[in-house]
């Protein structure tokens, strides 16, 4: 399975796609227009290791909600990413059992090696 969670207005992920050189062979799903699912997140959970591993605290909604000064659960993290898209640190690209989050530069040559 090759598939990235992104949001098609994000400049970053705009150009991580393009700087991949991803193709017709990976399943685009933009987080605007199309919600990550509950089961989505879950296994995105999973492969990660935690909800707290795809959680952005650089969100605006972050600084919004306090949420800086606020004791987050899993469940709470769960919660605020489901409810909004704006909490799930992207891009998120799966390829086959790999996962990775996030746009640091490490992260995105990691990707780039399994491309």
């Amino acid at each position: 399975m090759k598939k990235i969670y992104y949001l098609s207005t994000c400049s970053t992920c705009n150009r991580i796609i393009k700087d991949l050189g991803l193709d017709d062979s990976f399943e685009y799903q933009d987080i605007k227009t199309n919600k990550i699912t509950e089961a989505q997140l879950e296994k995105m959970a999973e492969m990660s290791g935690s909800y707290e591993s795809l959680f952005s605290r650089r969100a605006m909604k972050y600084k919004e909600l306090n949420l800086g000064n606020k004791d987050l659960s899993e469940t709470d993290i769960k919660k605020l990413i489901l409810d909004e898209y704006t909490f799930l640190k992207r891009p998120v690209i799966i390829i086959n059992s790999e996962i990775f989050v996030g746009n640091a530069k490490k992260i995105i040559e990691a990707a780039a090696k399994l491309i």
